[in-house]
């Protein structure tokens, strides 16, 4: 389907913004020309998914769509035990919320901001481990998601196993950069985690991609079709979280697998006084029914070559033009490097804000900051500090924009390079104490 877009005016959009206490996820969003925000239930379905709506079963226990979804899930993903939930963070909640115990340690490649944010709703202490070569933003190391195995083998030998409920790791790294991580760094957490007795989870919400990215540049693989190299992979992780608004093309849903039966019942309880019955997970059978079409869709090969080419191409002119940007580039989004972009501005006046917010002045862009307004607080102690890094995601839908509409992108952002020294930092009027980048009120230093 399409949608007519409302053009406004530059004069028009300093209103909107300010309205929106120069917060992007405060507009409206019929007033936004191009919306990079989030990748998450932003694609566009298939005709075959669409048609999947059609034949949902809304029964409230054992309907026909729950069986085909566990199916479809078992067989890609490999987990005995499937537990459905209306998203993301749910599956991350009741995850966390059964294996943390307060000031309990969880390692990630890096998190993001919901599961950074549900292990400190439940007082544990999520710890990130990027391999060293992710903060070289210009380098062509192929795996920049990857984690440092190294420091993880440190952290178990200085706290204990029992101090470590759970290993993760995201695929692809969204908060590094939407750089995927190699098969081989997969292993290799799985075996430390093996060897320590700790369970291990991999966030699964970008598995296609990252599977993509192993067959092109892992050697070994060149030749493996993505949907085994997805199984591979997870065949060295104890379970798994998944957001199906990213890689299966669906407006809603998720799911949290695991082949621990009596860690699946504690699951299911919670589930039960807060999702929904076991067999929909708070969905409905339409959406169980899309999320199965689009696991298998979102696999093919045709489709992640021209995923991984369209954001490729942002990447390379921007590389072109001397703009600082995340390389190579990763799967579902362009992350520019704002700490570089606007080097005035300190990182404790968000220079990935004060760029969101021109991008949306300057073309109607709505981005994401990705740094310290989103990792910067502690929420605990109400202490701030820069984030490792400042970059302004640009998350591109799946199946929506056309080159065109890329190109009008690029435009806006060598129009706003151009004049990058005018730009002013911000400052936090107003925000809770988690996950604050959602709803903060902001206003220029």
């Amino acid at each position: 389907m399409v949608e007519p877009i409302k053009l406004t005016t530059r004069s028009e959009r300093k209103d909107l913004i300010q309205d929106a206490h120069y917060n992007t996820f405060l507009l409206r969003a019929e007033d936004v020309i191009i919306d990079l925000l989030t990748d998450s239930g932003t694609s566009a379905m298939s005709s075959d998914a669409w048609g999947a709506l059609m034949r949902g079963d809304e029964s409230y226990a054992g309907a026909r769509s729950w069986f085909r979804f566990r199916d479809t899930v078992k067989d890609i993903f490999g987990f005995e035990q499937v537990i459905p939930t209306h998203q993301g963070r749910a599956a991350e909640h009741i995850l966390f919320g059964v294996m943390v115990k307060p000031g309990q340690i969880v390692p990630n490649n890096t998190h993001f901001d919901t599961t950074r944010g549900n292990i400190d709703f439940v007082g544990g202490q999520p710890i990130d481990l990027p391999c060293a070569e992710a903060d070289d933003l210009d380098s062509r190391f192929p795996f920049k998601g990857n984690m440092d195995t190294a420091a993880l083998e440190k952290l178990v030998a200085e706290h204990g196993p029992e101090n470590i409920p759970v290993i993760m790791v995201t695929v692809t790294n969204n908060s590094g950069g939407g750089q995927p991580v190699s098969m081989a760094n997969i292993r290799e957490i799985s075996r430390i985690a093996k060897a320590a007795g700790i369970p291990f989870y991999i966030d699964a919400c970008r598995f296609a991609e990252n599977s993509h990215f192993i067959k092109h540049r892992e050697e070994g693989y060149a030749d493996v079709a993505p949907i085994d190299i997805a199984r591979e992979m997870f065949s060295y992780a104890d379970g798994c979280t998944m957001s199906a608004k990213k890689d299966s093309f669906a407006n809603i849903g998720g799911f949290l697998c695991t082949n621990d039966a009596s860690l699946a019942h504690q699951e299911r309880n919670i589930l039960i006084m807060t999702e929904g019955f076991p067999t929909y997970g708070g969905l409905a059978g339409r959406d169980l029914e899309a999320i199965a079409v689009g696991l298998r869709e979102t696999l093919d090969e045709n489709y992640l070559d021209y995923r991984l080419l369209s954001t490729r191409y942002v990447v390379e002119r921007l590389v072109d033009a001397g703009i600082p940007v995340m390389a190579p580039a990763g799967g579902h989004a362009v992350y520019l490097d704002a700490r570089r972009f606007l080097p005035h501005i300190e990182p404790l006046q968000y220079p990935g804000q004060a760029l969101s917010v021109e991008l949306y002045l300057e073309a109607g862009i709505r981005t994401a900051e990705i740094g310290t307004v989103m990792f910067g607080l502690d929420p605990h102690t109400g202490e701030e500090a820069p984030a490792r890094l400042d970059l302004l995601r640009l998350a591109i839908p799946r199946r929506v924009y056309t080159q065109s509409h890329m190109d009008y992108v690029l435009e806006a952002i060598n129009q706003v390079w151009e004049r990058r020294e005018s730009l002013r930092g911000m400052k936090i009027v107003e925000a809770p104490q988690f996950l604050r980048h959602f709803t903060a009120h902001f206003e220029y230093v």
